[in-house]
Protein backbone atom coordinates (compact mmCIF):
# COMPACT_ATOMS: atom_id res chain seq x y z
CA UNK A 1 0.00 0.00 0.00
CA UNK A 2 2.63 2.10 0.78
CA UNK A 3 4.63 1.77 -2.66
CA UNK A 4 1.42 2.40 -4.10
CA UNK A 5 1.43 5.81 -2.11
CA UNK A 6 5.25 6.52 -2.85
CA UNK A 7 3.81 5.86 -6.93
CA UNK A 8 1.86 8.37 -6.70
CA UNK A 9 4.74 11.32 -7.10
CA UNK A 10 3.90 11.23 -10.44
CA UNK A 11 0.00 12.92 -10.32
CA UNK A 12 -0.02 15.67 -11.76
CA UNK A 13 -3.13 17.11 -9.91
CA UNK A 14 -6.42 16.50 -11.64
CA UNK A 15 -10.00 18.69 -10.88
CA UNK A 16 -11.71 16.42 -9.53
CA UNK A 17 -12.58 13.38 -6.74
CA UNK A 18 -13.49 10.15 -7.50
CA UNK A 19 -16.79 9.13 -6.82
CA UNK A 20 -16.44 5.43 -5.35
CA UNK A 21 -17.30 4.70 -2.16
CA UNK A 22 -15.61 2.11 -0.42
CA UNK A 23 -16.53 -0.20 2.36
CA UNK A 24 -16.03 -3.26 4.12
CA UNK A 25 -18.67 -5.57 5.80
CA UNK A 26 -19.20 -6.92 9.07
CA UNK A 27 -16.03 -5.81 11.14
CA UNK A 28 -15.31 -7.72 14.15
CA UNK A 29 -12.86 -5.54 16.59
CA UNK A 30 -10.34 -7.46 17.61
CA UNK A 31 -9.90 -6.86 21.72
CA UNK A 32 -5.85 -7.25 21.63
CA UNK A 33 -5.72 -4.40 18.97
CA UNK A 34 -8.38 -2.34 20.79
CA UNK A 35 -6.07 -2.61 24.00
CA UNK A 36 -2.52 -2.07 22.64
CA UNK A 37 -4.16 1.63 20.94
CA UNK A 38 -5.95 2.18 24.32
CA UNK A 39 -2.32 1.88 26.38
CA UNK A 40 -0.32 3.84 23.13
CA UNK A 41 -3.11 6.68 23.20
CA UNK A 42 -3.63 6.60 26.84
CA UNK A 43 -6.66 5.37 27.15
CA UNK A 44 -8.34 3.26 29.41
CA UNK A 45 -9.65 -0.45 29.09
CA UNK A 46 -13.54 0.00 28.56
CA UNK A 47 -15.84 -2.17 26.46
CA UNK A 48 -16.95 1.29 24.50
CA UNK A 49 -14.35 2.10 21.46
CA UNK A 50 -12.56 5.64 22.08
CA UNK A 51 -13.85 7.84 19.43
CA UNK A 52 -10.41 8.10 17.92
CA UNK A 53 -10.40 4.39 17.55
CA UNK A 54 -12.81 3.73 13.81
CA UNK A 55 -10.23 5.81 12.67
CA UNK A 56 -7.29 3.46 12.57
CA UNK A 57 -10.07 0.55 11.11
CA UNK A 58 -10.78 2.77 8.24
CA UNK A 59 -7.59 3.79 7.40
CA UNK A 60 -7.14 0.92 4.78
CA UNK A 61 -10.19 1.66 2.93
CA UNK A 62 -8.83 6.09 2.63
CA UNK A 63 -5.85 4.46 2.29
CA UNK A 64 -6.87 2.58 -0.60
CA UNK A 65 -8.96 5.61 -1.95
CA UNK A 66 -6.06 8.27 -2.24
CA UNK A 67 -4.18 5.61 -4.06
CA UNK A 68 -6.83 4.48 -6.79
CA UNK A 69 -6.59 5.24 -10.28
CA UNK A 70 -8.85 8.17 -10.04
CA UNK A 71 -7.58 9.83 -7.28
CA UNK A 72 -5.61 13.34 -8.58
CA UNK A 73 -3.68 14.76 -6.09
CA UNK A 74 -0.31 12.18 -4.79
CA UNK A 75 -0.08 11.19 -1.18
CA UNK A 76 3.41 12.59 -0.68
CA UNK A 77 2.79 16.66 0.35
CA UNK A 78 -0.54 16.09 1.49
CA UNK A 79 -1.32 17.92 4.85
CA UNK A 80 -3.79 16.60 6.96
CA UNK A 81 -4.96 20.11 8.44
CA UNK A 82 -8.24 19.20 10.59
CA UNK A 83 -9.97 16.11 11.67
CA UNK A 84 -14.17 16.24 13.40
CA UNK A 85 -15.12 13.27 14.47
CA UNK A 86 -19.16 12.78 15.41
CA UNK A 87 -20.15 10.15 18.42
CA UNK A 88 -23.92 9.58 17.75
CA UNK A 89 -23.81 6.70 20.22
CA UNK A 90 -21.34 4.37 22.24
CA UNK A 91 -19.78 1.89 20.04
CA UNK A 92 -19.25 -0.76 21.49
CA UNK A 93 -15.96 -3.47 21.11
CA UNK A 94 -18.72 -6.30 21.18
CA UNK A 95 -20.46 -5.14 18.02
CA UNK A 96 -20.68 -5.67 14.23
CA UNK A 97 -20.33 -2.92 12.53
CA UNK A 98 -19.50 -1.71 8.28
CA UNK A 99 -17.20 0.94 7.36
CA UNK A 100 -17.23 2.98 4.14
CA UNK A 101 -15.32 5.80 3.10
CA UNK A 102 -15.41 8.50 0.34
CA UNK A 103 -14.07 11.52 -0.76
CA UNK A 104 -15.84 15.14 -1.19
CA UNK A 105 -16.04 18.83 -1.68
CA UNK A 106 -12.97 19.65 -3.47
CA UNK A 107 -12.71 23.26 -2.99
CA UNK A 108 -9.99 26.49 -2.91
CA UNK A 109 -8.15 26.91 -0.22
CA UNK A 110 -5.68 30.35 -0.17
CA UNK A 111 -2.79 28.09 -0.34
CA UNK A 112 -3.84 25.74 -2.44
CA UNK A 113 -6.99 23.34 -3.02
CA UNK A 114 -8.30 21.17 0.06
CA UNK A 115 -10.72 17.78 0.53
CA UNK A 116 -12.44 16.10 2.62
CA UNK A 117 -12.06 11.97 3.15
CA UNK A 118 -15.47 11.08 5.06
CA UNK A 119 -15.20 7.63 6.95
CA UNK A 120 -18.69 6.17 8.70
CA UNK A 121 -19.64 3.43 10.90
CA UNK A 122 -22.90 2.11 10.61
CA UNK A 123 -24.71 -0.36 12.77
CA UNK A 124 -27.21 -2.06 11.04
CA UNK A 125 -28.80 0.66 8.43
CA UNK A 126 -27.46 3.20 11.41
CA UNK A 127 -24.77 5.92 10.84
CA UNK A 128 -23.67 6.03 14.76
CA UNK A 129 -19.68 7.20 13.50
CA UNK A 130 -18.43 9.52 11.41
CA UNK A 131 -15.12 11.11 10.64
CA UNK A 132 -14.24 14.01 8.32
CA UNK A 133 -10.56 14.21 7.87
CA UNK A 134 -9.74 17.05 5.53
CA UNK A 135 -6.39 17.34 3.66
CA UNK A 136 -4.83 20.55 2.00
CA UNK A 137 -2.69 19.98 -1.33
CA UNK A 138 -0.56 22.82 -0.94
CA UNK A 139 0.11 24.86 -4.10
CA UNK A 140 2.15 28.14 -4.54
CA UNK A 141 3.68 29.84 -1.32
CA UNK A 142 3.55 28.36 2.21
CA UNK A 143 3.26 31.80 3.67
CA UNK A 144 5.09 32.33 6.84
CA UNK A 145 2.68 31.02 9.79
CA UNK A 146 3.62 29.75 12.46
CA UNK A 147 3.33 33.10 14.81
CA UNK A 148 3.67 32.62 18.27
CA UNK A 149 0.47 33.80 20.44
CA UNK A 150 0.13 33.70 24.50
CA UNK A 151 -0.62 30.21 25.44
CA UNK A 152 -3.27 29.49 27.85
CA UNK A 153 -2.22 27.62 31.45
CA UNK A 154 -1.38 23.84 30.79
CA UNK A 155 -3.66 21.89 32.80
CA UNK A 156 -0.93 19.25 32.51
CA UNK A 157 2.58 19.08 30.67
CA UNK A 158 3.47 15.78 28.79
CA UNK A 159 6.74 14.04 27.87
CA UNK A 160 6.18 13.04 24.62
CA UNK A 161 9.06 9.94 23.83
CA UNK A 162 10.38 9.52 20.79
CA UNK A 163 9.25 6.42 19.49
CA UNK A 164 5.48 7.53 19.81
CA UNK A 165 5.18 7.68 15.51
CA UNK A 166 6.79 4.31 15.80
CA UNK A 167 4.57 3.00 18.18
CA UNK A 168 1.05 4.87 16.72
CA UNK A 169 2.33 3.75 13.89
CA UNK A 170 2.11 0.00 15.11
CA UNK A 171 -1.18 0.25 16.01
CA UNK A 172 -2.98 2.23 13.48
CA UNK A 173 -0.93 0.95 10.39
CA UNK A 174 -0.10 4.78 9.67
CA UNK A 175 3.83 4.54 8.77
CA UNK A 176 4.39 7.43 6.84
CA UNK A 177 8.20 7.54 7.36
CA UNK A 178 8.13 11.35 8.41
CA UNK A 179 6.81 10.06 11.94
CA UNK A 180 9.20 7.05 12.25
CA UNK A 181 12.88 8.04 12.59
CA UNK A 182 14.72 11.59 11.80
CA UNK A 183 16.56 11.10 8.97
CA UNK A 184 13.35 10.05 7.30
CA UNK A 185 11.25 13.05 8.28
CA UNK A 186 14.70 15.25 7.33
CA UNK A 187 14.03 14.32 3.85
CA UNK A 188 10.56 15.89 4.02
CA UNK A 189 11.80 19.35 5.54
CA UNK A 190 11.38 18.35 9.25
CA UNK A 191 13.85 18.62 12.42
CA UNK A 192 12.80 15.16 14.08
CA UNK A 193 10.37 12.78 13.61
CA UNK A 194 6.92 14.51 13.99
CA UNK A 195 4.13 13.08 15.84
CA UNK A 196 0.81 11.92 14.22
CA UNK A 197 -1.49 14.23 14.32
CA UNK A 198 -4.18 11.32 15.24
CA UNK A 199 -2.40 10.49 18.24
CA UNK A 200 -2.27 13.91 19.14
CA UNK A 201 -6.27 14.34 19.03
CA UNK A 202 -6.29 10.92 20.62
CA UNK A 203 -4.38 11.60 23.45
CA UNK A 204 -6.35 15.00 24.16
CA UNK A 205 -9.56 12.51 24.90
CA UNK A 206 -7.76 10.11 26.77
CA UNK A 207 -7.23 12.85 29.19
CA UNK A 208 -10.84 14.22 28.91
CA UNK A 209 -12.38 10.51 28.59
CA UNK A 210 -14.57 11.45 32.09
CA UNK A 211 -15.73 14.11 31.16
CA UNK A 212 -17.23 13.79 27.50
CA UNK A 213 -20.84 13.07 27.01
CA UNK A 214 -22.33 9.69 24.96
CA UNK A 215 -23.07 11.70 21.91
CA UNK A 216 -20.77 14.66 21.33
CA UNK A 217 -18.72 16.39 17.76
CA UNK A 218 -14.88 16.62 18.65
CA UNK A 219 -13.26 19.20 16.18
CA UNK A 220 -9.31 19.54 15.67
CA UNK A 221 -7.31 21.93 13.56
CA UNK A 222 -3.84 20.49 13.07
CA UNK A 223 -1.39 23.38 13.18
CA UNK A 224 2.64 22.73 13.95
CA UNK A 225 3.97 19.87 14.65
CA UNK A 226 5.26 17.66 17.22
CA UNK A 227 8.46 17.05 16.54
CA UNK A 228 9.71 13.82 18.46
CA UNK A 229 10.59 13.73 21.37
CA UNK A 230 8.99 16.62 23.26
CA UNK A 231 7.46 18.54 26.32
CA UNK A 232 4.12 19.60 25.57
CA UNK A 233 1.24 21.59 27.51
CA UNK A 234 -2.10 20.37 27.30
CA UNK A 235 -4.52 23.11 28.03
CA UNK A 236 -8.85 22.28 28.39
CA UNK A 237 -11.36 24.35 29.52
CA UNK A 238 -15.50 24.04 30.12
CA UNK A 239 -17.26 26.16 27.51
CA UNK A 240 -21.15 25.55 28.49
CA UNK A 241 -22.07 21.83 27.55
CA UNK A 242 -18.78 21.55 25.81
CA UNK A 243 -14.78 21.59 26.02
CA UNK A 244 -12.18 23.86 24.01
CA UNK A 245 -8.99 22.24 24.36
CA UNK A 246 -5.34 22.96 22.93
CA UNK A 247 -2.05 21.77 23.22
CA UNK A 248 1.60 24.20 22.89
CA UNK A 249 4.96 23.65 22.89
CA UNK A 250 5.89 23.98 26.74
CA UNK A 251 8.83 26.20 25.66
CA UNK A 252 7.61 28.57 22.63
CA UNK A 253 3.84 28.09 23.11
CA UNK A 254 3.85 27.49 19.93
CA UNK A 255 0.72 25.83 19.54
CA UNK A 256 0.31 22.08 18.05
CA UNK A 257 -3.31 21.63 18.10
CA UNK A 258 -6.42 23.52 18.84
CA UNK A 259 -10.41 21.70 19.17
CA UNK A 260 -13.74 22.09 20.70
CA UNK A 261 -16.38 19.35 21.98
CA UNK A 262 -19.69 20.22 21.67
CA UNK A 263 -22.99 17.72 22.64
CA UNK A 264 -24.09 16.08 19.33
CA UNK A 265 -27.85 15.38 18.61
CA UNK A 266 -27.88 11.05 19.26
CA UNK A 267 -28.12 8.78 16.27
CA UNK A 268 -26.54 10.77 13.16
CA UNK A 269 -28.27 14.02 13.55
CA UNK A 270 -26.37 17.09 12.45
CA UNK A 271 -22.99 18.08 14.48
CA UNK A 272 -22.21 21.25 16.07
CA UNK A 273 -20.75 24.01 13.92
CA UNK A 274 -17.09 23.07 13.40
CA UNK A 275 -14.04 24.87 14.38
CA UNK A 276 -13.92 27.95 11.89
CA UNK A 277 -11.10 27.34 8.74
CA UNK A 278 -7.56 28.11 9.70
CA UNK A 279 -4.26 28.27 8.03
CA UNK A 280 -2.26 25.79 8.73
CA UNK A 281 1.48 25.33 8.64
CA UNK A 282 1.80 21.82 9.39
CA UNK A 283 0.94 18.58 10.62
Amino acid sequence: MFLRAALTSFRRGGSSLPADVLSLSDVAVDVAHLAAYNRVCGFGLRDELPATYPHVLAFPLQMRLMTSSGFPFPLPGLVHVGNRITVSRPVLASERFDLRVRAVDLRSHERGRQFDVVSELLVGSDVVWTDVSTYLRREGSAGSGGSSVEPPSPSAVWSVPGDIGRRYGAVSGDRNPIHLNALAARLFGFKRAIAHGMWTKARCLAALEERLPAAYTVDVRFKLPVLLPAKVGFSASAVGDGWEFAVHDIRTGRPHLAGTIAPALSQGGDPEPSLPAETPTGS
